[in-house]
């Protein structure tokens, strides 16, 4: 590869990793070929994108890339690949769920949102966190309880209050 296209290279990840709030690192290595294309298909389907990349350009591009990834610094090393997807638990699910049947990927760390999540114990509370839509919709939940306790409270006054006052009624006829 020429210095132009590292120079290129570098860019486009910089680039990637600016507009990208959620990205994982993982090591997808040591995975045969049909894994491989397994797991490429798994991720396309979830609307993440799968990119094996080199350590020192891709620590270029964070440093590049105005956020500051220097938590993730650490675990360069080795066989990486960079999971970047638009919901902080999705890569973790797929990651969780390509191993019950591989023992890879291996989770190297994660950047949500400004958060940095460092080595493969993170994984079951990636895989716990909520979207913004999940959170939304239990904080919706949450508004909407007290109305219809109000509102059950007041159904079920009136209908024991129309029953007394029937049962009022009968006795003085």
């Amino acid at each position: 590869m020429t210095r132009e296209e590292k120079n290129q290279m570098i860019d486009s990840l910089a680039e990637t990793l600016k507009n990208s709030e959620i990205v994982y690192i993982a090591d997808i290595s040591d995975l045969d070929s049909s894994n491989s294309t397994r797991l490429r298909s798994l991720c396309y389907k979830r609307n993440i994108t799968l990119q094996v990349v080199k350590n020192t350009l891709l620590k270029k591009a964070m440093e590049k890339s105005e956020k500051d990834f220097t938590g993730l610094y650490g675990i360069l090393n080795g066989p990486t690949s960079l999971m970047i997807s638009d919901s902080g638990n999705v890569p973790a699910k797929l990651i969780k769920e390509f191993r019950r049947t591989s023992d890879r990927p291996i989770l190297k760390g994660a950047f949500i949102q400004e958060m940095v999540f460092i080595g493969d114990e993170q994984l079951d509370f990636l895989v716990a966190l909520k979207t913004k839509d999940e959170l939304i919709g239990d904080i919706i939940l949450l508004l909407q309880s007290p109305v219809r306790n109000v509102i059950s409270g007041l159904q079920s006054g009136g209908h024991k209050l129309s029953g007394i006052l029937k049962t009022l009624s009968e006795k003085e006829g």
